[in-house]
């Protein structure tokens, strides 16, 4: 069975001018649940994890000051909204959802996390609307675990993983992977393992070309025994965060050849959702929905 990380809090409210991303999140299960995608039974509720497994990826000053509200006004910028004890709560409630997927996906081959994907957030900092980075947390916590020895990222979010590329730039152990657009924040790019950007209005046939040439032969190379799939929908063109040119539809096709390049290839996958930013509601649901849907399809 898809099991699926959702909490209430994804969808906490935040300030005027914050709100609108946020609705996503309350409508995107409501629409998996009424077309028959998935049912109540898909979904789990996770919870505060355990302090230990953040702090094996960001640093415990860091995380302690965010904690209580102590980050210093100019860091705390970066991040993009004002800051809460209810925001924090939701970064780490994510982190889980992103963590329990982890064992959820050794035993399905794949799981999923409503929100997630918060890959702007570094070592010791957040920034654009990313306190704690998921799917590295999630990374540490499998190898920790030894559940996993080598493990790739796929990061597909418009934006560069630029917090993800500096968490794990000396770690041979956890190649990062990003797909993204050149001219896109962030505009100072972190190094990743391997970084591929596109120009501006890069459209369906030449972005899919890239991805199937590039990740079948990226996956022989550095055998992983677990991936990260960050399926952000904001590469298509109606994206108003995004340079690229994207169709619905060719996002679709983007994430149907990712899972099932990992379901041929028997490699567990966790995909956490990131970006959407089209000024239609409606546009951004479909397109994540459409990830859903082709997990459903493909393993199950």
């Amino acid at each position: 069975m898809l099991k699926i990380a959702y909490h209430p809090i994804y969808k906490h409210h935040l300030p005027d001018g914050h709100r609108f991303p946020m609705l996503k999140y309350d409508l995107l299960p409501k629409q998996l649940v009424h077309e028959g995608t998935c049912a109540e039974e898909n979904f789990f509720e996770p919870e505060i994890p355990n302090d230990k497994h953040i702090v094996a990826v960001h640093d415990p000053e860091y995380f302690y000051d965010l904690l209580n509200i102590k980050i210093p006004p100019k860091e705390a910028r970066k991040i993009g909204f004002p800051l809460t004890e209810d925001l924090v709560e939701r970064e780490r409630i994510i982190a889980d959802g992103t963590i329990k997927g982890c064992e959820f996906a050794l035993e399905n081959g794949i799981a999923m996390n409503i929100a997630g994907g918060t890959h702007h957030a570094y070592t010791n900092r957040g920034e654009a609307f990313c306190m704690l980075n998921d799917q590295a947390i999630g990374a540490r916590y499998l190898q920790a675990k030894g559940l996993a020895k080598k493990v790739l990222i796929v990061d597909l979010d418009v934006h560069q993983g630029n917090g993800t590329a500096e968490i794990f730039q000396n770690e041979a152990s956890v190649f990062t992977f990003s797909m993204h657009g050149a001219s896109n924040y962030p505009f100072k790019k972190e190094k990743s393992d391997l970084d591929i950007a596109l120009k501006k209005g890069t459209r369906d046939q030449e972005y899919l070309s890239i991805l199937r040439e590039i990740l079948p032969k990226l996956i022989r190379e550095t055998k992983p025994d677990f991936i990260f799939y960050l399926c952000g929908v904001d590469v298509i063109d109606t994206d108003k965060l995004g340079t690229l040119g994207m169709s619905i539809q060719g996002c679709k096709q983007r994430d149907t050849f990712v899972l099932e390049t990992c379901h041929q290839l028997q490699i567990p996958v966790q995909c956490s959702m990131g970006g959407g930013y089209s000024p239609d509601i409606k546009t951004i649901v479909d397109a994540h929905a459409n990830t859903f849907r082709a997990a459903q399809q493909i393993y199950f």
